[in-house]
C-alpha cells in the first residue's frame, strides 16, 4: 500500500523529535477546534486526555466537523458520563460495563469515556493496538502531546505498527483492524507487524461473528478496501468462516476506468470486494443479514457463470440464452455496477448507460401489463399459469417484440392458444 496522503500536514514538521512534537501539538489543536465541542474541556477531571483516531486524523488532516472524540479518564467514566448528562443534557449508552467505557451523544457530538488503564495515561497508551493510536492530548491547557510509543514517526513514514505482539492477543480484532486501517489511510503495514497477524491469525476465531463482519464491512467500504480483503484473506484472517476449498479470485477488471457516480460507487464497490472472497455460507457463518448474504451470493453466482473458462465475461454472456439473460438483470438490477466492475472497459460502460436509463425493457424488466389487466380482458383467474405467461410477456418487451399494451394482449391470445393448460 502506498503512503499517507501527499498533503499532509505532518510533512511539513521539523525533522527533530522535539521540535515535531511540539508542531504536531499546534497543528492537533487548531484541526480539534477544543472551543467548539459541546463541553469545555474545564467539564472533565483533571488527567483526562484526548486519544484514538481524532487524534490520529487530526494530525493527518482528515478530521471531520463534529469527529467522534474518545476520551481517557482517571475514575470511573460511567459515573462522569451520567454526570456529565444531567448537567448538560445528552443522552448516556453504556458501552462496557466490565472496562466502565461509555458514551454521551451531546448535540450531535459523541463522546466516548473510558476509564484510565494502569497507574497513569503513559501505562494506558502502551496497552494499546497501534502506535498511531497510541497518542494523546491531555485537555489540560498548554499540555504538549504524549506519544510514548513513537506513533508519530509511524504517521510521518506511512507505516502501521503494532504496539506489542501481546496487545495484538488482547483482543485477536484488533488484527483485522489493522488491516483495514491501513487500507482507510493508505499506510502499509511494517513487515514484523504483518509477520505476528500471520502467525497470530487463528485467534481471530474467538472474536465474536458479529464484530468480524463489521470490521469487514468497514474494510469492504474503506479507499483501498480490495487490497485490504486480499490482505486479510492471505494472512489467514478469514479462513475460520471461508468455504473450505479452492475459491477463484478474479481481477478487479475496470475498478478505476468505470465513473461510478458516489453513489453508485457506495453501494456497488464493497458488494464487489465482500463477494470475491466471501460467498453467502460463510456470510451466514458471520451472521450477516439475510439481505447481504442475498446480494452477495447472486453476485458470485453471475460472476462463476460469466467468468468460467479463460474467454472473460463477454463470451459469457455469449453464451446465456434470452431467458438467462433475462434472469441475470432481474435478479442484479439494483447491483448491476457490482457486475460491471468485473467487465471489459468498454462492454462495462455500454452497460452501465443502459443500466442508467430506467426505461430500458431488459435492464429494468418489468411485465407490459399487469395481472388484473389479463384477468379482465382474458378472463383469466390468479394461478400458475398466469405467472407463466406474465413471465412470458416480461421476456418478449425485454427483447423488444412487445411495444405497448395493445401488443400485449395480441400476445397473450396467442401464447394461451399455443400454450396447452
Amino acid at each position: 500500500m502506498p503512503p499517507g496522503p501527499s498533503n499532509s500536514p505532518i510533512l511539513k514538521w521539523p525533522c527533530a523529535p522535539e521540535g515535531r512534537r511540539a508542531a504536531a501539538t499546534a497543528v492537533l489543536r487548531q484541526a480539534l477546534g477544543i472551543e467548539s465541542w459541546p463541553l469545555p474541556p474545564d467539564s472533565f477531571p483533571s488527567g483526562t486526555a484526548l486519544v484514538g483516531g481524532a487524534v490520529r486524523d487530526g494530525l493527518l488532516g482528515r478530521l471531520g466537523p463534529q469527529p467522534d472524540l474518545d476520551l481517557v479518564v482517571p475514575g470511573d467514566a460511567i459515573t462522569l458520563c451520567n454526570r456529565l448528562s444531567r448537567r448538560h443534557g445528552g443522552s448516556v449508552v453504556v458501552l462496557d460495563a466490565e472496562r466502565s467505557i461509555a458514551r454521551l451523544v451531546l448535540r450531535g457530538w459523541s463522546l466516548d469515556l473510558a476509564r484510565q488503564v494502569g497507574d497513569d495515561l503513559e501505562s494506558d497508551l502502551w496497552r494499546r493496538d497501534f502506535r498511531l493510536n497510541a497518542l494523546a492530548l491531555p485537555l489540560l491547557p498548554g499540555s504538549e502531546l504524549l506519544d510514548p510509543t513513537g506513533g508519530l514517526e509511524d504517521l510521518v513514514r506511512g507505516e502501521l505498527v503494532a504496539v506489542r505482539e501481546a496487545n495484538l492477543l488482547d483482543d485477536p480484532l484488533r488484527m483485522l483492524r489493522g488491516v483495514r486501517l491501513a487500507a482507510e489511510l493508505g499506510f502499509r503495514l511494517e513487515p514484523r507487524t504483518r509477520g505476528w497477524i500471520e502467525r497470530h491469525h487463528g485467534h481471530i476465531s474467538q472474536v465474536a461473528p458479529e464484530r468480524v463482519l463489521q470490521e469487514l464491512e468497514k474494510l469492504a467500504q474503506a479507499p483501498g478496501g480490495g487490497t485490504g480483503l486480499e490482505e486479510a484473506l492471505s494472512c489467514g484472517l478469514l479462513d475460520p468462516w471461508r468455504s473450505i476449498g479452492p475459491e477463484p479470485l478474479w481481477g478487479q477488471g475496470v475498478w478505476l476506468e468505470l465513473a461510478l457516480t458516489p453513489g453508485e460507487a457506495a453501494r456497488a464497490l464493497p458488494l464487489a470486494r465482500l463477494a470475491r472472497v466471501l460467498d453467502a455460507p460463510a456470510l451466514e457463518r458471520l451472521r450477516s443479514s439475510r439481505q447481504l448474504q442475498q446480494r452477495c451470493g447472486l453476485l458470485r453466482r453471475w460472476l462463476l457463470r460469466l467468468l468460467e473458462g479463460a474467454e472473460g465475461a463477454a463470451s459469457g454472456l455469449q453464451r446465456l440464452s434470452e431467458a438467462e439473460r433475462l434472469r441475470l438483470h432481474q435478479q442484479l438490477e439494483a447491483d448491476l455496477p457490482a457486475l460491471l466492475l468485473f467487465f471489459p472497459a468498454s462492454l462495462a460502460k455500454e452497460w452501465l448507460t443502459r443500466w442508467r436509463n430506467p426505461h430500458d425493457p431488459l435492464f429494468h424488466p418489468r411485465p407490459p401489463i399487469d395481472g388484473g389487466s389479463l384477468q379482465e380482458h382474458l378472463g383469466l383467474s390468479p394461478s400458475r399459469r398466469l405467472g407463466e405467461l406474465l413471465a412470458h410477456l416480461t421476456l418478449e418487451a425485454a427483447y423488444g417484440r412487445i411495444q405497448d399494451r395493445q401488443e400485449a394482449l395480441r400476445h397473450a391470445r396467442l401464447w394461451l392458444e399455443r400454450t396447452p393448460a
